[in-house]
């Protein structure tokens, strides 16, 4: 007949036994967390893969707001003008915008050419603004400026297209080319002179946002 003392040694070694092949168990089996898309699953085994499809490698969320916006906005204002022996300068432009313009309405400048035709070659960068953002654009060496006349008084186009450089607020980083059309008057090319034109500029094309 086993003893009282024999059932209960062989309790506890039973007990213990089962614990060792529970925590043998648990130790045998991890959990991995599978991705197909939105889609989310967790696979516990002791050699666990995830379904067909899915990836353990978690997608990289798209940044929200990024894209190409159309935009096609007039701006018209003022050019300051002044004339020296060799070029001419625009050290301040202020305009103001209408159309799909994203809200940029105000523009700010400066330019300016070394004129020796009808048509030249003009260096200019800008400022478009509105609502707390701002949108860098800076014209391509390719553009151009040409006059109706060989002399003042003349009327001039503005043909060529603007690189935009970045921005702030919901515009850091943005890309694009505009292309740029547009004309102001002068009245005189003597060295010395200054005079403030009406200045209408259109930039269209897309804007890249991050």
């Amino acid at each position: 007949m086993i003893s009282l003392k024999r059932k209960s040694i062989a309790i506890v070694v039973a007990i213990g036994l089962a614990a060792s092949f529970t925590s043998a168990a648990s130790a045998a089996t991890k959990t991995i967390t599978c991705y197909k898309g939105t889609t989310v699953k967790k696979v516990t085994a002791a050699k666990p893969k995830c379904p067909a499809g899915y990836t353990t490698t978690k997608p990289v969320a798209a940044k929200a707001g990024a894209g190409a916006v159309a935009f096609n906005a007039t701006y018209k204002g003022n050019m300051a003008i002044v004339w020296s022996d060799t070029s001419v300068q625009a050290p301040t432009i202020t305009a103001t915008g209408t159309g799909s313009n994203m809200g940029l309405t105000s523009m700010t400048g400066k330019g300016s050419s070394a004129p020796q035709a009808q048509c030249n070659p003009f260096q200019g960068s800008g400022v478009l603004s509105g609502g707390g953002n701002t949108l860098n654009v800076e014209f391509a060496s390719s553009s151009e400026a040409c006059a109706d006349s060989d002399a003042a008084p003349a009327n001039v186009a503005i043909n060529g297209s603007a690189t935009i450089t970045g921005g702030t607020g919901k515009y850091a980083g943005a890309k694009g080319t505009l292309k740029a059309t547009g004309s102001f008057a002068i009245k005189s090319t003597t060295a010395g002179s200054k005079e403030s034109s009406a200045l209408t500029i259109t930039l269209v094309g897309n804007v890249t946002t991050k």
